[in-house]
């Protein structure tokens, strides 16, 4: 059915393993290619006419039966592997006919996307250092908010991942949210819920195949030595 998947990604854009580690997941076969955001290669024209958001990342599938498709936007393109190829590893959403536990997972994916991811993207980072904040703080603080809403609403649902013991798109969003986090100095421990679910989840071969360790355009000093 489809031809070719082609990711456009960065090492350490937390959208971009979200899709990573979806691909592992559903074993669907993918060809990355590496957009270095601190060279400004997401402005240039050529990545422009496949993302006009200049943005990271875009899944480009080119199929052999009909037009090729570009998604741009992470929880899109999840949900369009998801219902692409529904045959292919485990699923990540509920099924159909449990809206309740469908919702419960987008809600969590949505803290994720809506109320932490944001605050570490590279252009709003410069942005908020040209008004003369200490953006690192301001990240954390505000990252710190966001892992407390999802510790409080994880509690009602979590089993040994975000939504009982199956790996959903709201661990997709929270697993490169939290090496984030880290990166940016938040301790997880103080969200014992959320804390042990990452933990779960970097024991899972997709994960570790996503890592942002682990890419072809990470930079030596920062890969995972075998």
């Amino acid at each position: 059915m489809t031809d070719t998947v082609t990711l456009h990604t960065y090492f350490r854009s937390s959208c971009s393993a979200r899709l990573r580690i979806a691909l592992y997941l559903k074993q669907v076969p993918f060809t990355p290619v590496y957009v270095n955001l601190l060279k400004g290669e997401q402005s240039s024209p050529a990545h422009l006419a496949i993302n006009p958001s200049g943005t990271v990342p875009a899944l480009v599938i080119q199929h052999d039966s009909k037009a090729p498709i570009t998604i741009t936007q992470s929880l899109a393109a999840l949900e369009y592997l998801e219902e692409a190829f529904p045959e292919q590893g485990p699923a990540l959403l509920p099924p159909a006919s449990d809206p309740e536990t469908r919702a419960a997972v987008r809600t969590l994916a949505d803290i994720i996307s809506c109320d932490i991811q944001p605050v570490t993207n590279l252009r709003i980072l410069k942005r908020v250092g040209q008004l003369g904040a200490e953006r690192a703080d301001w990240a954390k603080d505000l990252m710190e908010d966001g892992f407390r809403v999802y510790e409080a609403v994880v509690k009602k649902s979590a089993g040994k991942f975000s939504v009982g013991d199956s790996i959903t798109i709201a661990d997709l969003c929270l697993i490169p949210a939290a090496w984030g986090a880290q990166r940016f100095g938040v301790d997880l421990g103080q969200f014992p819920v959320t804390n042990e679910i990452v933990k779960n989840l970097e024991m899972e071969e997709a994960v570790k195949k996503g890592h942002w360790r682990s890419q072809g355009d990470t930079p030596d000093e920062f890969r995972i030595k075998e």
